[in-house]
C-alpha cells in the first residue's frame, strides 16, 4: 500500500522521476489520496492485483482512444494501476512485444489474436477480453484512380451515391491488367480487418483480390489476384500512394482523411458501409500473461469500459476533448482537424463532400465493448475464405477457436465489478444469464449477404469468389 501511496504523491505532484523533480505539492490533493487509502477505496482495489506497473503498445490510431482515455482520465489508476501507453513501429512487432512479455497487452487487430492462435504467421496463444471500438476504416484511392472510377459512379446532384460498389473499380482494374500493369493496393497486415474489409468490398465488386497458400509456403495473398495487395504500415499509407507505389489502400483513421487533407487522394467507402457495426480492434493480452495476472487483467478492463463510455456518453459530448487527446504526439500526432474529421460524427469523401456519419466510430453503443464469439468467427471465415486456412474445417472447429481466443468470461466479471460498485448500469451490458455470445444474424454487408456465426460453412458457401467446402489453392 505504501509504494501505492508514493505513486499516487508521485502522479499527483509532478514528480519527474528520471530527473528526480519535484514541483509544489498540492496538499489538498495528496490528503484526499491519504482518505482514499485508509478507506479501502476502489481507487485501490480491496483484492491484490498481481502487478502494478504496466506498459501497454498501440498503433498511433484513433481507435486506441480507450486506452488513451483511461489514461488521462485516471480510470487506469482508479483500478490501481500505473499504466506507461507506448507507440509501437508496426503490427508485427507490437505482436513479437507482447508474446516476448516486453509489452503486458496492446491495441491490436481484431484478427491478430486469432492469427497467432492459429499460427497463422506468429504462432502464440493470445486472447482478448475486451472490443476496441465499432467500425473506423475507409478505402481511399489517388486522385488519378478516382478520376477513371468516378464515371462509373452513380451520381444524384451532382455528388456520388454511397456507398460505392468496388463494380466501379473493376473497369479500372481490368483495363490495367490489359496492360500488363500490375494494380497495387496497400494494407496494414495480413490478419488485418483492413485486409478482410479491402478483399471483402474487392470481391463484392467482381475484382479477386488473390489466395494466401501457407500449405504451399506461399504467404504472399496474390495468387490468382486482380488487384494485389501488400502491407504498409498505417502512417505511411498517403505518402506510399503519394509516391505511386500503391493505388489505393484499406486503412483506420486518421490516415484516410489525410489523405483528403494533402489533396492527394479521395476516400470511397468507409467500412460502416461495407458492414455495419463491424467489431475492428481489441486488447490483446498473452494467455500466459492473463493466467499468471487474473486480478491485473479485470482491473484493466474495467478501466477500459469506462474510457470507451466516456467516449460515446451523452451522444458523443466528449469526443472534441477526445480529440485534443489524440492529436498529442505520443498519441496520434495528427493535426486536430484531421482527427476531428471522423471522431465527431463526419467523414469526408471527395473534398468539400462532408456527410454525416455519426457511427464511424462506435466505442461503447450497441455492446461495442463485449467479445463476442460471433465477431471471432468472421475473421476466421475470411481467414479460411482467402487460404490463410488451407483446409476446410467444421463448424465445430471455428467455435473451439473462438472460444479460446475472445474471453466473454473475463470481461462479464469486470462489467459485473462496475455494475455492483455504481459506474455502469446493468442495462449498458449483454444480459450475462443469457447471452451465448453469438449477435443474431448480421444482414447489412454491402453485398448483401446474411452472417450467421452459427454457420460458418453455409456462410462461405455464399460467396462467388473465395475459397468453400473442400477447396484447396492447387
Amino acid at each position: 500500500m505504501f509504494k501505492r501511496f508514493k505513486k499516487l504523491i508521485k502522479r499527483i505532484s509532478g514528480l519527474n522521476a528520471d530527473a528526480g523533480q519535484v514541483t509544489k505539492i498540492n496538499t489538498n490533493l495528496v490528503l484526499a489520496g491519504v482518505m482514499a487509502l485508509s478507506a479501502g477505496s476502489n481507487v485501490y482495489a480491496a483484492k491484490d492485483l498481481e502487478k502494478e506497473d504496466l506498459k501497454f503498445g498501440f498503433i498511433k490510431l484513433t481507435d486506441m482512444a480507450p486506452l488513451a482515455i483511461a489514461y488521462e482520465k485516471g480510470f487506469f489508476e482508479d483500478e490501481g494501476l500505473f499504466v506507461k501507453l507506448e507507440a509501437q513501429a508496426n503490427w508485427k512487432v507490437l505482436l513479437d512485444r507482447v508474446i516476448d512479455g516486453e509489452l503486458d497487452g496492446a491495441h491490436m487487430l481484431a484478427g491478430q489474436p486469432l492469427g497467432a492462435t492459429i499460427g497463422f504467421g506468429t504462432k502464440a496463444e493470445v486472447i482478448t477480453a475486451f472490443s476496441m471500438d465499432l467500425n473506423g476504416n475507409g478505402i481511399t484511392v489517388s486522385n488519378d484512380i478516382w478520376q477513371q472510377m468516378k464515371k462509373h459512379v452513380p451520381h444524384k446532384d451532382g455528388k456520388p451515391i454511397h456507398p460505392i460498389n468496388a463494380s466501379a473499380l473493376k473497369p479500372v482494374v481490368d483495363k490495367y491488367k490489359a496492360e500488363g500493369k500490375p494494380f497495387n493496393m496497400g494494407m496494414v497486415f495480413p490478419v488485418s480487418t483492413h485486409n478482410y474489409e479491402l478483399r471483402y468490398w474487392l470481391a463484392a465488386g467482381g475484382i479477386h483480390p488473390g489466395f494466401y497458400a501457407p500449405h504451399k509456403g506461399d504467404t504472399s495473398g496474390q495468387i490468382k489476384a486482380d488487384a494485389l495487395l501488400s502491407v504498409t504500415p498505417p502512417p505511411q499509407m498517403p505518402a506510399t500512394m503519394e509516391a505511386g507505389t500503391i493505388y489505393g489502400y484499406c486503412v483506420g483513421e486518421p490516415w484516410n482523411q489525410q489523405a483528403v487533407f494533402k489533396g492527394i487522394g479521395v476516400p470511397v467507402i468507409t467500412d460502416y458501409e461495407i458492414w455495419k457495426d463491424n467489431p475492428e480492434k481489441v486488447f490483446g493480452v498473452s494467455r500466459e500473461w492473463a493466467d499468471k495476472h487474473p486480478n491485473t487483467h479485470i482491473a484493466v478492463v474495467k478501466a477500459l469500459i469506462r474510457a470507451a463510455k466516456w467516449l460515446d456518453e451523452e451522444n458523443n459530448k466528449n469526443r472534441k476533448e477526445a480529440v485534443k487527446i489524440l492529436a498529442k504526439s505520443q498519441y496520434v500526432g495528427a493535426d486536430y482537424e484531421v482527427i476531428a474529421n471522423s471522431m465527431t460524427g463526419t467523414f469526408e469523401y471527395e473534398k468539400g463532400d462532408k456527410r454525416d456519419v455519426p457511427d464511424f466510430n462506435v466505442f461503447y453503443r450497441y455492446y461495442a465493448t463485449y467479445p463476442y464469439y460471433s465477431d471471432a468467427v468472421w475473421y476466421l471465415t475470411q481467414m479460411r475464405r482467402w487460404g490463410q486456412i488451407s483446409e476446410q474445417k467444421p463448424d465445430s472447429w471455428y467455435f473451439d477457436m473462438a472460444k479460446k481466443v475472445y474471453r466473454p468470461d473475463i470481461y462479464a466479471k469486470a462489467a459485473k465489478e462496475l455494475i455492483a460498485e455504481g459506474k455502469m448500469p446493468a442495462s449498458d451490458f449483454p444480459d450475462f444469464e443469457k447471452e451465448d455470445g453469438f449477435r443474431d444474424p448480421q444482414t447489412q454487408f454491402i453485398d448483401g449477404i446474411t452472417y450467421d456465426g452459427k454457420q460458418p460453412n453455409a456462410y462461405l458457401a455464399k460467396f462467388p469468389i473465395g475459397l468453400k467446402g473442400k477447396e484447396v489453392v492447387n
